[in-house]
């Protein structure tokens, strides 16, 4: 990968999986279209978390907004069939920060690798217990010791003081489920991408993809790259431009069945903070956000280097981590200058999945 020091590899992850969400400007995009009688039956759908006084009320329906979008690797119910078996303790193995402008016409997506070494504050786990802070632990095991409160606190203290608004959740076949709601979706292969690991085989091309396939090409671990965590986090964010760019040509809004069951899944597969558990709220910031398109969304990999101590770790670098989190604090785009020259550059595996 072009990043990777020379001598120095990039870290490979462990055997413990990840998905990567599907948009949630497209999820949202779809309930904005829901009749109220059709919105009331769904927010039965939606489990919910309640954060108190974690989350930041929005100033305003058109103000920036930050929601932390976490993906559990939780093999418990449906997903252990669709991750290919395992235990049922969930890590946050995929974390997006979405960021939507003022104005809600334009969002950047800021992914916060799993095994990036962070300092994790004090805080009260989803259990209600008190967690001491602890310095120097790996990422994806906040949420697995505190769930949804401690997960946010820690996002928070990373992003030196940022607040987030709201939280969602998804896992494993709430992802599967809702691409194949969808209708599943085109991509476009610039490469082949194999995983003997996972069975995983698409020769270069077009290929239209089930939920079970798309899961398994955002989980695939060897298939581009060396098998990197970062070499993962960009192939997410081409699969996620492609999805993207599918959902806003399809006429859903037309198709009332297949609108009620890609709303009805999608609700199903999430679970959000408190004051996003209607669909009406949903629908909501749906509809302040619906000019939103693949072209509109900004995909950054928070700008890590290598650990020193252990070339199987990144820890964040400070002083492009800080042009991000500063970017996010004002209202603006996330500048080149914060990723270029990291092992986050974002030319890392380059073009692999286009729309299709």
């Amino acid at each position: 990968m072009a990043y990777a020091p020379r001598g120095r590899r990039i870290p490979r992850i462990g055997r413990r999986t990840r998905i990567a969400l599907c948009s949630l400007a497209a999820v949202l995009l779809l309930l904005a279209g829901l009749g109220a009688y059709t919105l009331h039956r769904l927010s039965r759908n939606i489990s919910s978390v309640d954060l108190g006084s974690l989350l930041t009320p929005a100033a305003s329906a058109t103000s920036d907004l930050n929601i932390l979008v976490v993906g559990s690797d939780s093999r418990a119910g449906k997903n252990a069939a669709r991750a290919g078996g395992g235990d049922d303790t969930g890590r946050s193995d995929t974390t997006l920060l979405l960021h939507l402008y003022r104005g809600r016409k334009k969002a950047v997506l800021i992914s916060i690798p799993r095994d990036t070494i962070v300092d994790r504050p004090a805080c009260t786990t989803a259990t209600g217990r008190k967690l001491p802070g602890s310095n120097g632990v790996m990422f994806n095991s906040v949420y697995e010791l505190g769930g949804a409160p401690c997960e946010v606190a820690a996002v928070e203290k990373l992003g030196g003081g940022l607040r987030v608004n709201h939280y969602v959740e998804v896992g494993f076949d709430g992802f599967a489920e809702l691409v194949d709601a969808l209708g599943g979706t085109g991509i476009t292969l610039t490469r082949p991408v194999i995983d003997k690991e996972s069975g995983l085989r698409l020769p270069a091309g077009h290929h239209e993809i089930d939920g079970q396939q798309a899961l398994d090409l955002v989980r695939t671990r060897y298939g581009v790259g060396d098998g990197s965590d970062l070499g993962r986090i960009q192939l997410q964010h081409q699969f996620l431009t492609a999805l993207i760019s599918r959902v806003s040509g399809r006429s859903l809004l037309t198709d009332p069945d297949r609108l009620f069951a890609v709303a009805d899944t999608a609700t199903k597969s999430l679970t959000t903070d408190s004051t996003l558990a209607r669909v009406g709220d949903l629908a909501s910031l749906a509809y302040s956000m619906r000019g939103i398109g693949a072209k509109d969304v900004q995909m950054v990999t928070l700008p890590t280097q290598l650990d020193q101590a252990d070339e199987d770790r990144l820890v964040p670098d400070p002083a492009r981590g800080a042009q991000v989190w500063a970017a996010l604090k004002a209202d603006r785009p996330v500048p080149d200058t914060a990723t270029r020259g990291t092992a986050s550059d974002p030319n890392g595996i380059g073009d692999v999945v286009n729309p299709g």
